[in-house]
């Protein structure tokens, strides 16, 4: 009974840290979210924030972290809908992102309370929102423990 209970306790962990570690971006993204948002930046995957946020990001576009990344009606409305439907859906993500950033999220903090501040602003990396400069696999949603390298300039 007791290799049982070990048993099924392990799997529901591994489960919990897979599910965490892949955010895999779905099928279906419109183009025109790899055109508008991954011109700028990573094309973060939905399952980083939650509806709530998505809203606040994209009704906020002409002031949006200091650019005007506003698009025509159609796209915003294509891009916003299928940034809420694939949003967050655990409690853990899903929290409304303070200023509308993934990296003032709970979790986010939690999971980089060991990078040092000087880290940060490396050349290579320049800001916590640079999810690719460490996470090798970030542009598929993978964003694994096992599989970071921080760069060292």
């Amino acid at each position: 009974m007791k290799k049982t209970i070990f048993i099924v306790a392990s799997l529901l962990l591994a489960s919990s840290a897979t599910f965490a570690a892949k955010m895999a971006m779905p099928a279906d993204a419109p183009a025109s979210y790899e055109a508008e948002c991954a011109s700028c930046h990573m094309a973060y995957p939905p399952a980083l924030l939650g509806e709530q946020s998505w809203k606040n990001v994209m009704s906020g576009l002409s002031k949006h972290f200091g650019t005007d990344a506003s698009v025509d009606a159609k796209t915003q409305t294509e891009i916003t809908s299928w940034l809420v439907k694939n949003a967050a859906t655990r409690q853990k993500y899903s929290e409304t992102a303070p200023e509308n950033r993934i990296t003032k999220t709970s979790w986010f903090i939690r999971k980089h309370d060991e990078v040092r501040a000087d880290v940060w602003k490396r050349a290579s990396i320049k800001s916590p929102a640079n999810c690719g400069a460490c996470h090798i696999d970030a542009a598929k949603g993978i964003f694994s423990e096992n599989n970071i390298k921080i760069p060292a300039k």
